[in-house]
């Protein structure tokens, strides 16, 4: 059962992005649509973030010079899978390579083996268990989970996590809406999801 309030966030979140004028949308993901993707990835969209990929799917615009993600936006219906696998495993994967190349070592996983393929596989180990990250633009990240919403956006670069937006909805007023104001001392997140909020 989907929630009234992550319908309406997620809702609020695509009138707030539509408003910009700097996307086109194709039509929303249907239901036979969200079963699919959650089958083929293994994972289940949030409520608000299932709503807003629902009202509409942002269309890519040809990337500018420099930009890191030549298609931010995950492209969900029709998509290269290969390009979806690595944006859905970019958290993970960026974690697994500070393990690997900047001595970065978890707390909660116990002592680090002195051997590098062991403290990988201990890495690998304890971050399938960690919640699931699903990209909603770039490396801006939303918690899977059918019957959760409400939860900060994150900004996802290796072990660098910072918020991106209170929620889905806010996230598309910092991100893209030009006439924000400068964020005040009463904007204050609280990450939600375990493991990762442990590295903001």
């Amino acid at each position: 059962m989907i929630s009234n309030e992550g319908v309406r966030l997620g809702a609020e979140a695509a009138h707030r992005l539509a408003q910009t004028g700097l996307y086109e949308f194709g039509a929303g993901l249907t239901e036979a649509e969200f079963t699919r993707i959650e089958r083929e990835y293994g994972f289940e969209f949030a409520d608000d973030h299932r709503a807003f990929l629902a009202a509409g799917l942002p269309i890519n615009v040809p990337p500018e010079d420099g930009q890191t993600w030549s298609r931010p936006w995950p492209e969900w219906r029709g998509g290269d899978l290969d390009g979806l696998r690595r944006q859905l495993d970019w958290p993970v994967e960026g974690v697994l390579l500070g393990v690997e190349h900047n001595a970065f070592w978890y707390e909660g996983w116990g002592e680090r083996p002195a051997d590098g393929t062991a403290a990988l596989d201990t890495a690998r180990r304890h971050l399938a268990e960690a919640p699931v990250m699903v990209p909603v633009y770039a490396h801006r990240y939303l918690p899977a989970g059918r019957g959760s919403f409400g939860h900060p956006v994150l900004s996802m670069w290796q072990t660098d996590v910072i918020y991106y937006g209170l929620d889905l909805a806010d996230y598309m007023h910092q991100e893209f809406d030009e006439a924000r104001d400068e964020v005040d001392d009463s904007w204050n997140p609280r990450a939600t999801a375990l493991f990762w909020r442990d590295l903001l």
